[in-house]
């Protein structure tokens, strides 16, 4: 699979150093390795020999589609610099984003038993979200077929967004905007401040004209406001479907041939989805993809 996993080390660095009970730096800092930081894990430290090795696999337990593979592998390294301590070897045995039933292995690992067990939680706990999130992505878009676009939202754990939508990818659905910063949404609150969608929509495009400008509409007056004036993206939000049938139509008509695309938002089921096609939408953005129950993985010895 050819998409980039974000930069991830200070949230590995984050998760580990939560389990052991130590600052962050402590996980990062070259400077800081040692053994000892083995001695956080009570347990081991009480019941494994110093030299012990461990050998094992990471089982799915749910069918879905995994997600996270890389980042175990990265996590275990970087435990394994922390605590000064010889690698855990980690052989992916299936593909990032391949479709798993129960009782598939899809890592392999070797290594020092103390530090597989250290980075045992937060390894399987990134790949059982992140494997939720795919899941949960690749059901909605083989739902919604090739007419209607899904995409994620903002609405994501805080410090996960950028994992969370490169799991959503990996499913097979589409990232809205990163954050506040990388595409202009104008929503109720800044059309309230502007005094109206007009002004609103005007105001984002002088102010940042090499951004994609969305609008939100509550009703189809102001959808057929937003295509009026220059809105790239129209999301209709919260409409029935009759509505959004009516408001599609009537987006297009004032678009006057431009390309305006169509978003539908809010009060959003994986149900409504033959629905939103049949009105016409080109994309649904929903926060169901990112905000998801994990799917379950274990790590078995032998």
């Amino acid at each position: 699979m050819s998409l980039v996993i974000p930069p991830s080390d200070d949230l590995l660095a984050l998760a580990l150093a939560e389990d052991l009970g130590v600052a962050p730096g402590r996980i990062t800092d070259p400077a800081l390795a040692g053994r000892e930081l083995l001695d956080r894990d009570v347990t081991s430290s009480a019941a494994i020999h110093d030299e012990a090795l461990f050998t094992g696999r990471i089982v799915a337990r749910e069918k879905g589609v995994v997600c996270g593979l890389p980042l175990a592998d990265r996590l275990f390294s970087l435990l394994a610099s922390a605590a000064d301590s010889a690698p855990v070897r980690c052989s992916l045995l299936v593909e990032e984003g391949a479709d798993v039933d129960p009782g598939t292995a899809v890592i392999e690992i070797a290594g020092p038993a103390r530090v597989v067990l250290a980075g045992e939680r937060s390894a399987l706990d990134l790949i059982m979200v992140l494997s939720g999130i795919a899941t949960e992505a690749r059901r909605w878009q083989r739902a919604a077929g090739e007419a209607l676009i899904v995409t994620d939202t903002r609405k994501t754990l805080p410090g996960l967004r950028a994992l969370s939508k490169y799991a959503v990818a990996v499913g097979g659905a589409s990232n809205h905007r990163a954050g506040l910063y990388d595409m202009v949404l104008v929503k109720d609150n800044h059309i309230a401040h502007a005094g109206s969608v007009e002004a609103a929509v005007r105001a984002a495009r002088a102010a940042h004209p090499d951004l994609l400008v969305e609008c939100e509409a509550d009703s189809i007056a102001q959808a057929v406001e937003a295509a009026t004036f220059g809105a790239d993206y129209v999301l209709l939000d919260n409409m029935d479907d009759a509505t959004l049938a009516a408001a599609v139509a009537a987006v297009r008509e004032a678009a006057d041939g431009r390309s305006v695309s169509v978003e539908a938002s809010g009060r959003v089921t994986f149900e409504r989805l033959p629905a939103l096609v049949a009105a016409g939408v080109d994309r649904v953005s929903t926060s169901a993809l990112t905000l998801c129950p994990p799917l379950d993985f274990g790590l078995d010895a032998g």
